[in-house]
């Protein structure tokens, strides 16, 4: 860790000193229950209606047309992440380390967040707009004729999205968990795709669906400008002039961020891009369409980071790094029972899963079991890339980041002209696996606790055994096939129901969900005692 990406100690933003004992392990994990339960739901309905998406996307536009979509997905997505400049991790970082309110110093570290990445977004989508034309026909090939003007009205949408991201970020400090939910969600992937599918009813071409997937966006940044507004003081008084240190503070954490940023939110997207270059919109729109079931099956984990990544920030701020490894392992834990037994199934019966978007998205099955395999690495280290970054150290994030988009963009390059879909998720599952494998050693050393712990791997080899005993009954009985599935899907929910009968899997529930309610020994005064400060 270098200088320019830690923390400065003199001129960064304030940290309100504990009041009273540190907190404890147990009290955070409480805490981190709670605001993880939240994010799961959440996360489960992202993952729903994403799906549904998916479906109407696919069997709207085919394989050709779903791949001219998803590249355009890519593009707007890739080109925010990249203006963000890293800064809604900043703000993640900065504000639950500051006072807000209108006599508070939160509110003006907006206007340093804000107006760079801003700057940069309106830059690109006016140069993305003009060469819109020119550049399609190799972006987006399934496109047709409509190629430019879609690709014009994507980039034309990326200062709303980077403001969204940014506000949304904002809003999950300032506001409880509850608020962050309902908007990145629910209104987002709700909306979605009931107004893409409306146009796909209507006859509508990629243009209006493209346009459909944007419009939610700005809503969703109305949205949260006006929840941010209330607590963070605007219009009651709060400063927004910054101070001179802030700025150099903000950014020396930022901007380390940004490129990782720009990598993590193109992981996917880099491929779809790549396959459509190399491969064509076909296998572009397939690779696309499993890359769908991959990122659903994340959501687990996604929902649980952006839960407790204040909650990391303020403990690692503080230096309570042990309260800090016990939150990660909890919720390790619980990301690893959620996203195991949807990865397993995803590896053995990818046929079925493919087989709801159309025949001609079956060829993607050994895709789809090469990525699913992959992601049991990514889940089953945890979030450590949050530890990195609410911890300050953004440079080593970078680092991971930047040597898995190497070796993606590497052995794609070599593998996707050969082996189309395939040769993409192998070479992504090897940059997956890298990235996360690096970033497990740094925040192993930079926290100095132990990240993985006995419960753990118990939970992991129950949830290989009930799953793949689940698994091999679907196979038995009826192959990869829809039928295969649903007899593994009877037998994993009868093991489950089985499970309900032990009573120490009873117990284990009922301690989990005294966590959740803050009771337990201790957890509601050590929490009312945290929340009075």
């Amino acid at each position: 860790m270098t200088a320019a990406t830690r923390p400065p100690a003199g001129d960064g933003p304030p940290t309100a000193p504990p009041v009273g004992p540190p907190d404890d392990g147990a009290a955070e994990t409480r805490r981190s229950a709670r605001s993880g339960v939240a994010g799961l739901v959440g996360a489960a309905t992202s993952g729903l209606f994403g799906f549904v998406l998916a479906v109407v996307i696919t069997r709207g536009y085919g394989a050709a047309g779903s791949g001219a979509f998803f590249a355009a997905i890519g593009v707007v997505t890739v080109a925010a992440a990249v203006c963000t400049l890293g800064a809604e991790t900043g703000l993640m970082w900065a504000l639950p380390r500051r006072r807000s309110g209108a006599d508070g110093d939160a509110a003006r570290i907006l206007p340093v967040a804000l107006l760079p990445p801003l700057l940069a977004a309106v830059a690109v989508a006016v140069t993305g707009a003009l060469v819109a034309d020119s550049v399609a026909p190799d972006l987006l090939g399934g496109a047709g004729t409509a190629g430019g003007p879609l690709l014009a009205v994507t980039f034309a949408a990326v200062p709303a999205v980077v403001a969204m991201n940014l506000l949304l970020a904002a809003l999950r400090c300032v506001r409880p968990i509850r608020a962050y939910v309902a908007v990145q969600f629910f209104l987002l992937p709700v909306a979605r795709p009931l107004l893409v599918g409306a146009a796909v009813l209507t006859g509508a071409g990629l243009l209006t669906g493209m346009t459909g997937w944007l419009v939610p966006a700005a809503v969703a940044l109305l949205v949260c400008l006006g929840l941010v507004a209330g607590p963070l003081g605007l219009g009651a008084g709060a400063r927004l002039r910054p101070e001179r240190a802030d700025w150099p503070a903000f950014w020396r954490f930022a901007l380390p961020r940004a490129a990782s940023a720009a990598i993590d939110a193109g992981s996917m997207w880099v491929g779809v891009l790549l396959t459509s270059a190399l491969a064509g919109p076909d296998d572009a729109g397939v690779f696309g369409a499993v890359g769908r079931y991959i990122l659903a099956g994340q959501l687990a984990m996604q929902g649980l980071r952006v839960a407790v990544s204040p909650q990391l920030s303020r403990l690692l701020g503080r230096g309570e790094r042990a309260a800090a490894a016990a939150v990660h392992r909890q919720l390790t834990t619980w990301g690893l029972v959620l996203s195991w037994p949807v990865y397993l199934l995803l590896a053995v019966f990818g046929p079925a899963f493919l087989e709801l978007f159309g025949p001609e998205f079956s060829a993607g099955a050994g895709a789809m079991t090469v990525l699913a395999l992959a992601m049991l690495v990514n889940t089953g280290v945890g979030n450590v890339q949050s530890l990195l970054l609410m911890g300050g150290r953004s440079g080593l994030h970078l680092a991971g980041a930047s040597a898995g988009l190497l070796v993606t963009v590497s052995l794609g390059l070599w593998l996707i002209p050969a082996h189309g879909a395939t040769g993409a998720a192998l070479a992504w599952a090897a940059g997956i696996a890298t990235e996360n494998l690096t970033a497990f050693g740094c925040a192993r050393v930079v926290v100095g606790q132990p990240l993985l712990d006995a419960a753990l791997a118990r939970a992991a080899a129950a949830t290989v055994a009930g799953v793949g005993t689940a698994a091999t009954a679907g196979l038995l009985a009826s192959g990869r096939g829809i039928a295969g599935l649903a007899v593994a899907l009877g037998v994993l929910a009868a093991g489950c129901v089985g499970l309900l009968t032990l009573a120490r899997v009873r117990r284990g529930i009922r301690v989990t969900m005294m966590q959740i309610r803050g009771r337990g020994p201790g957890g509601l005064a050590a929490d009312r005692a945290h929340d009075s400060r």
